[in-house]
């Protein structure tokens, strides 16, 4: 998840602009690492409603790995999924996830979308590593990820050229 300095994963107007702040090609490197290492893309309804109509047709360093693993978007809304490899999570979010992580056979689940859907997986506390990438700008105000304490462990920090800084923690219960 891409975060401020101040601590905000979108800015009030909505705007991800700020997310090439302190860009650079060993963060974008990590970036690609980690989505290229996923064993399934979790989306909310929101990104997925976007990036259905975009990532098919798109080329670049993250085209492989989202068209290519398999996505489950949560929705209770949606009928159909028409991109790739894509399933639909309906009903209880806590379930659902469980679910996938009982099921997975390789790579972890990389949780995508806004600042709303990524609340609502750290309050089902079934997050095991927030993979965190630190963006060198100052939002002022907008959206943030964490509403409440949580205990969480440094498991490694990377800071990169441009600036910006991944840290990873494993969360406890």
């Amino acid at each position: 998840m891409s975060v401020s300095l101040d601590g905000y994963v979108a800015p009030v107007d909505g705007s991800t602009d700020w997310i090439a702040a302190g860009g650079s090609r060993d963060g974008l490197g990590w970036a690609v690492e980690t989505v290229g290492n996923a064993g399934a893309h979790l989306i909310g309804a929101g990104t997925y409603a976007g990036w259905a109509g975009y990532w098919p047709g798109a080329s670049g360093p993250f085209a492989q790995a989202m068209n290519e693993i398999p996505k489950v978007v949560f929705s209770n809304s949606l009928a159909s999924a028409d991109w790739g490899e894509t399933t639909i999570a309906a009903g209880d979010l806590a379930e659902a996830v469980t679910r996938l992580k009982r099921e997975r056979s390789g790579g972890y689940l990389l949780a995508h979308g806004g600042a709303r859907f990524a609340r609502s997986l750290v309050e089902t506390g079934l997050i095991d590593e927030y993979r965190l990438m630190i963006h060198p700008v100052v939002l002022g105000a907008g959206e943030r990820l964490f509403l409440a304490p949580l205990t969480i462990e440094p498991v490694s920090t990377t800071a990169f050229s441009g600036g910006g800084v991944a840290h990873v923690f494993t969360a406890h219960p």
